[in-house]
């Protein structure tokens, strides 16, 4: 039986590879009949985000990653917020101290620099100094007076440290090249390192499964075990995923992106754009000389302002790009990881009940978007009329969209129109011109030049269209297309030369419904006062 954990820093928003741990965490946990607990390791004071936490389990809760115990769910082994546990903290440092395992000590950041530069001269790896008498509380008392941050660090042995790890195999690592690492901060917080072996220990984890980066990490988070007498929990060191761009899917990506539009965008006010992403200009001057990353919220209200796409990378984008949560559940529990079955779209409970954890890879893992959109459209297929409505609103919601005042009925009949949409977005971009007014159409340019302006045959298409749908004795979807036909045999062209001027006409570009369900959700009036708009915009 296997007891997991997610450990998630509240510094922001659950990212992708966030949510693939956890999720393994969940797989693990339940395959095996076990428990998976959520913990918020909040001892960074200067990077935690107070709503980062909410945010996270509202993630979690959206992708049906649902914790046994933690936060809203508490347990006997609580309280779940690392900032809450402190007391606990302090004793098993104490313990160490005690032990002449660990040790204090106040070098100040001029100190620790020379001693950084003296090792990279001498072509070394930085190793801390150990001291070969442990200062006293009477020498750090007089530190403190001195005005010196006092931290305590943990004495790394000198022998050999093997990592049994799932993924990985045995991972030796020479415990000589570990510097003694810092386990309680000047603020007197612990150190992620000791509160993570501490809390895994006292909450009865068994397995820990996180990212690779994490991987050298643990040597030191073993030795930490062995001092204190603590079980070593089973490690799976997840894969690297790799953007399509080649590398580690991190924000940086979209800072990349929006970086490049502000610097081609002509005549951009940067104070005007510092105010929108509600920061200092001297902020995103710093962010333009690749100095710093503006939180994910300043990001996001800047390439809107911009119109820019950013890639996604946490799970708020891809809610937000419309897929469902079936479909990254089942697209990143194929990362890094290859099931034991027959077939690529998989619902959770499949996952969970074939999951073997001989079956992780050690090479890194690309996120291909081309198959996530695949996968999107088939469960997107699997889902039943009225679920998808359900799913559909849900969307909605989130990004404010204006067919939220449409009732039911309508919104089954774009559904339907929108059969083999690969996402949500997709349904509700193409469908928007039903629930905006007339003078709101944001005409393509691109689209208004090619099809209504060149040659002028474009506004003379709408012309006559405009003429033949007002005379038309009865409006449903079948006359519409018997007349739009008709007008294409009759001038021997195409149908697209027929629809795509009316495309334009009353969604603003080519790309909408099928043509002749748009005509009939509009309404003939509506679409007529939509056609003599354009042909009065564009024919002067």
């Amino acid at each position: 039986m296997a007891i997991t954990r997610f450990a998630p820093s509240p510094t922001g928003y659950l990212h992708i590879g966030g949510a693939r741990t956890a999720l393994f965490d969940l797989i693990w946990a339940k395959n095996t009949g076990g428990k998976y607990l959520l913990r918020i390791e909040d001892t960074d004071q200067s990077r935690n985000s107070p709503t980062a936490p909410k945010q996270v389990m509202d993630d979690l809760k959206w992708l049906g990653i649902v914790w046994d115990e933690g936060p809203e769910k508490e347990g006997a082994v609580g309280p779940y917020f690392q900032s809450q546990r402190l007391h606990i903290y302090k004793e098993y440092i104490q313990k160490l101290l005690d032990m002449g395992k660990a040790y204090y000590c106040f070098d100040t950041a001029e100190e620790l620099e020379a001693m950084r530069k003296e090792a990279a001269n001498s072509k070394k790896n930085f190793i801390y100094p150990r001291p070969k008498v442990f200062p006293t509380l009477a020498d750090v008392e007089n530190a403190k007076s001195q005005g010196k941050d006092v931290v305590v660090r943990f004495c790394m042995p000198e022998d050999e440290i093997i990592v049994e790890d799932i993924v990985r195999g045995q991972v030796h690592f020479n415990a000589k090249e570990i510097s003694d690492f810092i386990i309680l901060k000047s603020d007197g917080f612990p150190t992620y390192h000791l509160a993570c072996v501490v809390d895994d220990e006292l909450m009865g984890i068994t397995h820990v499964i996180r990212g690779q980066e994490h991987l050298m990490n643990t040597p030191g988070h073993v030795a930490m075990q062995k001092a204190f007498g603590f079980k070593t929990p089973v490690y799976a060191h997840l894969s690297v995923i790799i953007s399509e761009g080649g590398g580690k899917m991190s924000k940086r990506e979209q800072g990349k992106v929006l970086k490049a539009a502000i610097k081609k965008a002509q005549g951009l006010e940067k104070e005007k754009l510092a105010e929108i992403g509600k920061i200092s200009v001297a902020e995103l001057n710093d962010f333009l000389a690749g100095d710093s990353m503006p939180d994910t919220p300043s990001i996001d209200a800047m390439a809107a302002y911009l119109k820019v796409e950013l890639p996604e990378i946490n799970i708020i984008d891809f809610v937000k790009s419309g897929f469902l949560p079936e479909t990254l559940v089942n697209f990143i529990a194929l990362l890094g990881y290859s099931a034991p079955l027959d077939k690529e779209i998989l619902t959770l409970q499949e996952i969970i009940d074939s999951f073997d954890p001989t079956r992780f890879n050690k090479t890194n893992c690309l996120f291909d978007r081309k198959k996530l959109l695949a996968f999107n459209t088939e469960h997107i297929k699997m889902l039943s009329e009225e679920q998808l409505l359900a799913r559909y609103k849900d969307y909605l919601k989130v990004v404010n969209s204006p067919a939220l005042k449409a009732d039911d009925s309508l919104l089954k009949r774009v559904l339907k129109a929108s059969h083999g949409a690969r996402t949500l977005a997709e349904v509700d971009h193409k469908s928007r011109f039903l629930f905006v007014e007339a003078d709101k159409i944001e005409y393509d340019q691109k689209d208004v030049e090619k099809v209504l302006l060149k040659n002028g045959e474009g506004l003379a298409m709408l012309a006559l269209l405009k003429e033949r749908l007002t005379s038309l004795s009865s409006i449903t979807e079948e006359s519409i297309e018997n007349l739009l036909r008709g007008i294409a045999e009759e001038k021997q062209i195409g149908l697209g030369k027929v629809a795509q001027p009316l495309r334009v006409a009353i969604c603003g570009t080519t790309i909408s419904l099928p043509i002749f369900e748009s005509i009939d959700m509009l309404g003939i009036e509506c679409t007529i006062r939509r056609m003599e708009r354009a042909i009065n915009k564009f024919s002067n």
